[in-house]
């Protein structure tokens, strides 16, 4: 072997890519230990015999050409070539081939890279992200894809519809401006900030969203971050679930408000209110004559009704709960 082909032995002995030098008869003169493992044999087992050897009859016939072309144009070409691996599989590998000289001859010389587990991987992501389009325009629920600062990046028809606005304007939006003032808010953004820094994968919350014409309805959102990196995520998908009715904009209530429209939902009397939250009878009253005249609601039923078509109460909850809990048990 000159000192080129001795070189190229040296360089890619060890390496991982596939390598072999063949002459113009198509025996193999060398081979590296990635090239003999893809025929389940060490490199000195290759060395003298001939392609068909190893190959097919019908892919010894496509090396050859192969080889033959290099031969003729005397200059490196590159090649995508499909070959049956160890296990019996279809294999697809991507490299060179190139000329040089052995012993005053030209002989060929060629390194490849098994690319099959990568296309594979590919095909896989892009059947994933197809299934993901497809629900995102066909489930019907509204869904964005959100960045990292809370921009909307993609997003369904659905979602464009609840906000009221054309998808290409809903597209490139500030999430927060698709937010309505609420106590929650604080929250949902500490929340937010550990999903962004991959201290939680997905959430669960409530929030109020209100749309172009001002009109707000509580949902609960499910965040579930997207993305590889160990240390922060770069996108985030949101999904709005359990939407209350539309409704304009209510004064906010104060807790203990919350608390007497969730015991009054369970069935409590003025007494049995009074009695939870040790309070008088007279204040009881008070909060009640007050929740009336703030939700438009002149009966207790139309009270009750009033507290979850606002979504102020959570729906599907017992016992009563209000809609920003934190936790299915509470009553805060």
């Amino acid at each position: 072997m000159d000192d080129a082909g001795a070189a190229f032995a040296g360089l890619v002995d060890l390496a991982p890519a596939a390598a072999f030098i063949r002459d113009c008869q198509g025996r193999y003169l060398w081979a590296n230990h990635a090239y003999a493992h893809l025929y389940g044999a060490v490199p000195d087992e290759l060395v003298g015999k001939y392609i068909e050897d190893f190959d097919a009859p019908a892919e010894a016939v496509q090396f050859r050409a192969l080889d033959q072309e290099i031969l003729t144009r005397g200059t490196p070409v590159r090649h995508t070539l499909d070959y049956r691996r160890p296990d019996g599989s279809a294999g697809r590998a991507v490299g060179h081939r190139f000329p040089v000289r052995e012993n005053e001859r030209t002989c060929v010389a060629g390194i490849y890279v098994d690319v099959t587990d990568q296309l594979r991987a590919m095909v896989q992501w892009q059947e994933a992200e197809d299934n993901l389009q497809a629900l995102r325009d066909h489930s019907g629920l509204p869904c964005a894809l959100l960045s990292a600062n809370g921009r909307v990046v993609e997003a369904s028809a659905a979602a464009a519809e609840l906000f009221r606005i054309g998808l290409p304007d809903l597209v490139g939006r500030r999430a927060h401006t698709l937010l309505a003032p609420d106590p929650g808010l604080d929250r949902l953004h500490r929340r937010w900030n550990g999903l962004i820094a991959r201290r939680t994968r997905r959430l669960e919350t409530s929030a109020v969203l209100v749309d172009a014409q001002g009109r707000q309805r509580r949902a609960q959102l499910h965040l579930t971050t997207v993305g590889h990196s160990a240390t922060r995520a770069r996108h985030v998908w949101a999904v709005v679930t359990h939407l209350s009715l539309a409704h304009e904009a209510h004064p906010s209530l104060t807790a203990a408000q919350i608390r007497i429209l969730s015991l009054l939902a369970a069935g409590s009397s003025n007494g049995d209110i009074a009695s939870s939250l040790k309070l008088s009878r007279q204040t009881v009253d008070y909060h009640l004559s007050r929740l009336r005249d703030l939700l438009g609601a002149a009966t207790r039923p139309a009270l009750v009704a009033r507290a979850y078509v606002l979504g102020i109460l959570a729906p599907r909850a017992w016992p009563p709960r209000s809609a920003t809990a934190a936790h299915p048990l509470s009553t805060a």
